[in-house]
């Protein structure tokens, strides 16, 4: 994996340098003399904020926009599949064994995480698991280039420059090489997929070595996970939330009983303010089987996905800081819910 994204970067630096001109004309392309002008204030900029030469030399000079970063940047999807269609893409029996089985191999190391941090270590492994197959899938697109690129093309231009910078002083820091420092294309790294915003913020050295290597440790990639979490407000000792059922004929007297919340992204304000579980209890709120849920444990919200509904916790709310997207949590927390 990272010798493929050493070749990667390494042709992204050579890209817009003279070379092997006899075999082709040289193209009249003004979007890259648009991208060589950009990258010189850019460079600029870089020092200015006091980034090394060492690292612009190594990242920025020489660089060309990524053409297939371009392409996927412009050609996104919009799926809305269902949460069950969802589901089973994501926690599939395959999954759910790697998983178990990798919670035995590291279970001292995941002991460990869940002590420091208070995170249940099914929650770090179901993380894990949804970002990046436990590891197996973590890009191999060089991050500066990607970035660059995105930033250069307009489009959240502000937001790429931001990450951009981010990146360079992670690895002006001394935290990772800059070939080691690949992800997606749209700037996602290493095993926790962390935007390098959240790479400067939350991950850890827990093994020790004086690096944050989300790419290749093991220990620090799954303490990272750990550290976003709990740094996003999840209560120690707390589940995410279960599963359970609303009668139709209970919807309205929910809806007049319980508003949404009206702060947040999103997925926060599409779901109810939190509530004490025997106001649940009383709305008519069951437990999957369609027995009456407890009355005791912490206040819960209502997600309704439609088709399934979730009492959720606080802590559920630190999950959406990791991706806000219900379908995205709730597959989070009900493979958690597998591998526990």
């Amino acid at each position: 994996m990272r010798t493929r994204c050493i070749a990667l970067l390494l042709i992204a630096l050579a890209a817009a340098t003279p070379h092997a001109q006899a075999q082709a004309p040289e193209p009249a392309a003004p979007e890259r003399e648009a991208f060589s002008s950009w990258l010189e204030e850019l460079i600029a900029d870089a020092r200015a904020r006091g980034i090394s030469e060492r690292v612009i030399a190594d990242t920025l000079v020489g660089l060309a926009p990524l053409e297939h970063v371009i392409a996927s940047d412009r050609t996104q999807a919009e799926l809305t599949p269902g949460l069950n269609r969802y589901l089973k893409s994501r926690v599939t029996p395959t999954v759910i064994r790697r998983g178990r089985a990798l919670g035995r191999e590291h279970q001292a190391l995941l002991a460990r995480i869940t002590k420091e941090y208070g995170v249940p270590a099914s929650v770090v492994q179901a993380i894990w698991g949804v970002e990046s197959r436990f590891g197996r899938a973590t890009g191999r697109v060089p991050i500066v280039p990607a970035l660059a690129t995105l930033a250069w093309e307009g489009r959240r231009a502000e937001f790429f420059r931001g990450q951009l910078f981010d990146a360079l002083t992670g690895l002006d820091r001394g935290y990772i090489d800059p070939a080691a420092m690949c992800g997606s294309w749209a700037g996602a790294m290493g095993q926790p997929q962390f935007m390098p915003s959240s790479y400067l913020q939350y991950a850890v050295d827990f093994d020790g070595d004086g690096r944050r290597d989300i790419w290749q440790s093991t220990p620090d990639a799954l303490a990272s996970i750990a550290n976003y979490l709990s740094e996003y407000g999840w209560q120690r000792g707390q589940s995410w939330g279960r599963e359970v059922t609303v009668l139709a004929a209970k919807r309205q007297a929910i809806a007049d009983a319980v508003p949404n919340r009206t702060q947040g992204c999103y997925a926060i304000r599409n779901m109810t303010e939190r509530r004490p579980l025997s106001l649940w209890r009383a709305l008519g709120v069951r437990r999957r089987d369609g027995k009456p849920i407890a009355i005791t444990g912490p206040e819960a919200a209502l997600v309704d996905t439609g088709t399934r509904q979730f009492l959720v916790t606080a802590s559920y709310d630190a999950v959406l800081g990791y991706n806000c997207a219900h379908y995205y949590a709730l597959s989070v927390g009900l493979l958690a819910d597998r591998l526990r």
